[in-house]
């Protein structure tokens, strides 16, 4: 860790006001080609309003990242022994001399402390600028992009510069090349006026028989339904009530609007978790985000979220995060400010919480291939921060298959974005991240593996070790040549779980809906972690943390502790997809889980463990 004398001197690189300087010669920092699907039309407007967020280098990420998976790694003698915030912000603190030589190159264009905010760790500087000085830092024209399908807008450039002597110090600049258009994931959402009848007819059906179900069976109505009593029979977590008495929370992130209304939480407590009725949860509002509690205004993916999580971990405390901000905007008179995708705002805001949620959840992505490779992998190191911290996250893992995130196949573009157009599969991110849980979705008792359920193999981020074995094994099953150019069989594998994602019963703006999606998926695992962890605090251990060691570990040696799902595909890009198979694989991951099962085992000293 580092000493007190270099936390005094970046404390000191913050504050001093440099004296202005000539940039001198620039460097090309990044070019790309025009991005497929947008439209370059006039010059951004000259005093339209962008927020650089500029990267500093993180020099001992490596160190993190050794201290992240031994933390997570149940073989290790370490296993649970999450950082502090002040230990993780001491290894990703850049060096005095970046902080020094970013603040001279700011101030001799007139930007000084005062005008400026930073990360917590100092390893992000923002500043708002015009677009006029924006283009003479970076050396670039600025126009406005529209997207051919949507007519969203950007306010973007194709290749920015940097002064020579910046080139080690400053690691990225956006908004700059970024083209991505963030969304919700979920593939179905329609009003059904008669989902009381729906939901009552199977009522005497004889409930189907699964062994590994709670009492070995689920109600047979889960087959046109999905309630909170589904989710805990079906995955063995009758019975079991989450204690409050040891700090254990659960957060779910919000972006694009979505407000959780309180009232649909009431009438969804009413219909399926009457014993919760009257309770509620904490909203955070970040980077101008809101909280429009009009019942009309409630949003689908935001209920969806908070009602299935917090019902399901009842009466843990939850949190929902309603961020601000996102990349697409309209250029009137009206949106004068061009914005960064909201991750980044997000994991700002809570990576300065001296307290984080055990648990999170997050159902927004985007194609992996149009984010920047250096904005992608440092998005991905603050996640990284996260799980060292002691913070599990989840990430639905799409709704297009194997294709672009559309739900509809024929409206797939399973084209590369780097100029060349050439046919490939399209992972998302963030699910792609190596540090973060990837969930994809199932459907129906026996469950099978859901048509859309996003997976495959990321362009961007190595297979991590912690999949080698389980991947490998998958790999070997497929034919020879099978989709060969198509994905990268090197790649990290996505998803690495799963859990139902369809036909979830919720309520939007006072009425019943169904809603489907890996955006059902993740919150619902995220929910059985939650109660996982609350299982472990109860004995006195330390929260799971980052899950992806611990979730192969624990498959390889006890695979009854999921349920393998066997049976589906996810087609996409004009192609069959990957079949479910015994195993991982790149559609349901290791499978759905077991609770009953999981707490058995994590609730116990894993270093005691024979064979674990």
């Amino acid at each position: 860790m580092r000493s007190l004398s270099v936390w005094l001197s970046v404390a000191l690189a913050t504050v001093v006001i440099a004296v202005p300087s000539k940039d001198g010669a620039h460097k090309l920092k990044e070019s790309i080609p025009a991005p497929r699907g947008w439209t370059k039309s006039a010059p951004a407007p000259a005093d339209h309003i962008i927020e650089l967020r500029i990267a500093l280098p993180q020099p001992n990420f490596a160190e993190l990242e050794r201290h992240l998976y031994e933390v997570s790694d149940p073989f290790h003698d370490r296993y649970g022994q999450h950082l502090s915030k002040e230990e993780v912000e001491s290894l990703v603190t850049p060096e005095p001399e970046s902080v020094h030589l970013v603040n001279e190159w700011l101030a001799s264009h007139g930007l000084y402390e005062d005008s400026l905010s930073r990360s917590p760790a100092k390893d992000w500087v923002l500043v708002k600028v015009p677009v006029t000085l924006a283009e003479e830092m970076l050396k670039t024209e600025y126009h406005v992009w529209t997207h051919d399908a949507s007519g969203e807008s950007v306010v973007r450039t194709t290749e920015y510069s940097i002064p020579e002597h910046l080139d080690d110090h400053v690691e990225l600049v956006q908004p700059t090349t970024m083209f991505s258009r963030m969304r919700s994931l979920k593939t179905t959402f329609h009003i059904n006026d008669v989902q009381e009848k729906v939901a009552a007819a199977p009522a005497a059906a004889p409930p189907i028989s699964i062994p590994s179900a709670s009492g070995g069976h689920v109600d047979a109505s889960c087959n046109q339904t999905i309630t909170i009593t589904c989710l805990q029979q079906l995955y063995n977590a009758v019975g079991f009530t989450p204690s409050t008495k040891h700090g254990n929370e659960i957060g779910i992130t919000g972006y694009l609007e979505e407000f959780a209304n309180i009232q649909d939480l009431q009438s969804f407590y009413a219909d399926q978790r009457p014993d919760a009725l009257n309770s509620s949860f904490t909203t955070v509002l970040i980077n101008g985000g809101l909280n429009n509690q009009t019942l009309s205004e409630a949003g689908g993916e935001a209920n969806l979220d908070t009602q299935f999580a917090y019902g399901l971990t009842f009466p843990t405390p939850g949190t929902f995060w309603s961020t601000g901000g996102r990349p697409p905007f309209k250029p009137d008179t009206i949106t004068t400010t061009d914005t960064n995708e909201p991750y980044t705002e997000w994991l700002d805001f809570v990576l300065s919480q001296p307290k984080l949620p055990q648990s999170i959840s997050t159902s927004y992505a985007d194609d992996e291939q149009t984010v920047p490779a250096s904005f992608a992998k440092r998005v991905c190191a603050g996640f990284a921060q996260l799980g060292a911290r002691g913070t599990s996250l989840m990430f639905s893992s799409g709704d297009g298959g194997v294709g672009d995130g559309e739900e509809d196949p024929a409206l797939q573009e399973c084209f590369t974005n780097d100029g060349r157009n050439a046919t490939r599969f399209v992972p998302l991110f963030p699910p792609s991240c190596p540090f973060v849980t990837a969930v994809g979705g199932t459907i129906h008792v026996p469950e099978t593996a859901v048509f859309f359920s996003g997976g495959g193999f990321s362009d961007l981020f190595p297979r991590p070790a912690y999949q080698e074995l389980a991947v490998t094994k998958f790999l070997k099953t497929l034919a020879p040549g099978t989709y060969q150019g198509l994905f990268n069989p090197n790649g990290r594998a996505i998803p690495d779980v799963a859990a139902q994602a369809d036909l979830f019963r919720v309520f939007l703006s006072g009425r019943p809906v169904s809603i489907g999606g890996t955006s059902a998926a993740a919150p619902t695992f995220t929910g059985i972690v939650s109660l996982l962890n609350s299982a472990r605090l109860e004995k006195g251990l330390p929260p799971l943390g980052f899950l992806n060691p611990l979730v192969y570990a624990i498959q390889a040696l006890d695979p009854t502790a999921f349920n393998d799902i066997t049976v589906g595909n996810n087609p996409g890009c004009g192609t069959p997809g990957f079949n479910a198979t015994k195993g991982w694989d790149p559609i349901t991951g290791v499978g759905t889980p077991n609770f009953g099962k999981l707490k058995d085992i994590v609730t116990l000293d894993f270093l005691h463990i024979p064979g674990l």
